[in-house]
């Protein structure tokens, strides 16, 4: 058996974020993953806090330094975990009826053209959460999205929520 020498400057990164790293056992391409590693195909479907939330901050809400600390609002999470999951039923469902979403400029409206345009360019894609910036309605989340799975781009999904279910969603390039 191969013995790997993780460099110091990783291990640490994975200690201060609460990983472990951990080898393959030597089969397959032989490349160390952390523990929290997102799932096959890259993609994450929760955001994952890296450390526990200070019993009090003194940092303002919607601050960088709290925004890393506060859970991504619920119904936002079931728009992320049914992109991991290839689900468009649940997509659609994380929606409130008379729901608006802009891409970019182009608007749809209500559960029908939802349903469609996440068939055709979100469904089989893969989407990566890399900040979370909660506010009092929703959470702004900074993501990768690949189309397909491949390539991609960064961009800035902002969630408006009523009554649990996304009322706007705003999809811009970062």
């Amino acid at each position: 058996m191969r013995k790997r020498v993780i460099p110091p400057v990783v291990l640490t990164a994975a200690l201060l974020l609460g990983a472990t790293a951990c080898s393959d056992g030597g089969e397959g391409g032989g490349e160390d993953r952390a523990a929290s590693s997102p799932r096959p195909g890259g993609t994450v479907s929760r955001v994952e806090e890296s450390a526990p939330a200070p019993a009090a901050s003194s940092a303002p809400a919607g601050s960088p330094a709290a925004a890393d600390n506060d859970a991504v609002d619920p119904a936002a999470q079931a728009y992320v975990d049914a992109v991991a999951a290839e689900d468009l039923d649940a997509l659609v469902a994380a929606f409130h009826p008379d729901a608006e979403l802009t891409d970019v400029g182009r608007r749809f409206s209500g559960h029908d053209e939802i349903r469609r345009w996440a068939d055709n360019e979100v469904i089989g894609g893969r989407l990566t959460v890399l900040k979370n910036t909660p506010k009092s309605n929703g959470t702004t989340l900074l993501v990768r999205f690949a189309p397909g799975g491949t390539g991609g781009f960064e961009a800035n999904y902002e969630f408006d929520v009523r009554d649990g279910r996304i009322e706007k969603l705003n999809l811009q390039y970062a």
